[in-house]
C-alpha cells in the first residue's frame, strides 16, 4: 500500500487517489515515486475509506493545526471518500484547518454540484488555474474535457468563492510571465485569491 498520509516541509498532506482527469506538463507526479517522507505515492490498487481511516487513525492527528488534501491524484475524483474522510478527520481534530488543492473539474468528474458541499468541509480551497485560456490550459493540462474543462473549472470557483472565505487559484511559475499576469485576471474576477507556484518547489 502507498502512503497515504505523509509530510512535506512540515506540512501534513493526505493523498486518497491516484485518478485524474488530467496529465498535466508540469505535473509533480513526473518526478518521482514519492515526494517528503513518503516511500510511495502511487497506489497499486485505489484505498477504500476504511483503509484511509486507519492511515488517519496511526497518525497523530490530536495535534495536527492544518492538513492538506493533496497527494499523486484529484481528491475530488474519490469524492465520497474525500467527503469521509474529511469529516472523519473533523471530529477527531475539530480545530483542524483542512485546504483541499484540486483541478477544479470536481462537477464535471462528478456529474453534479460540488462546490457547496466542498465549501462546508474545507477551510480553504486551492484551484489550479494554470492558464488563462481554455486553449492553453487544455494543452498544458491534458485534460479528458477539451475546451469544456476550463470555463467549468471557472465556475466552480466563483461557486467556492459563494460559500467558502478562502478560495485561491494558483499558476505554476513554468508558464510565461505575460500568462501569469493575465491569469491573475481572470482570478480576481472570481474573487478568489492567486497564488504563483514554485514548481522547482513542488508547491
Amino acid at each position: 500500500m502507498a502512503d497515504i498520509v505523509y509530510t512535506l516541509e512540515g506540512g501534513v498532506y493526505l493523498n486518497i487517489t491516484n485518478k485524474c482527469p488530467c496529465n498535466c506538463a508540469f505535473c509533480i507526479r513526473s518526478k518521482g515515486d514519492a515526494v517528503g517522507d513518503a516511500k510511495k505515492l502511487w497506489f497499486d490498487n485505489e484505498p477504500d475509506i476504511s483503509e484511509i481511516k486507519k492511515a488517519i487513525d496511526d497518525f497523530d492527528f490530536t495535534k495536527v493545526k492544518s492538513a492538506v488534501f493533496c497527494g499523486y491524484g484529484e481528491p475530488t475524483n474519490a469524492y465520497d471518500n474525500l467527503i469521509q474522510s474529511a469529516d472523519y478527520l473533523r471530529k477527531i481534530n475539530p480545530e483542524i484547518k483542512l485546504r483541499l488543492n484540486t483541478n477544479g473539474l470536481s462537477d464535471l468528474i462528478n456529474e453534479k454540484p460540488t462546490a457547496k458541499e466542498l465549501s462546508e468541509l474545507f477551510d480553504t480551497i486551492s484551484i489550479s488555474l494554470n492558464e488563462p485560456d481554455s486553449e492553453k490550459y487544455d494543452k498544458i493540462t491534458r485534460n479528458i474535457y477539451p475546451g469544456k474543462a476550463f470555463n467549468a473549472m471557472l465556475r466552480f470557483t466563483r461557486d467556492c468563492v459563494k460559500y467558502c472565505k478562502d478560495v485561491r487559484m494558483t499558476v505554476v511559475d513554468v508558464i510565461p510571465e505575460e500568462d501569469i499576469e493575465q491569469a491573475r485576471l481572470i482570478c480576481e474576477s472570481t474573487g478568489a485569491h492567486f497564488r504563483v507556484r514554485s514548481f522547482e518547489k513542488g508547491r
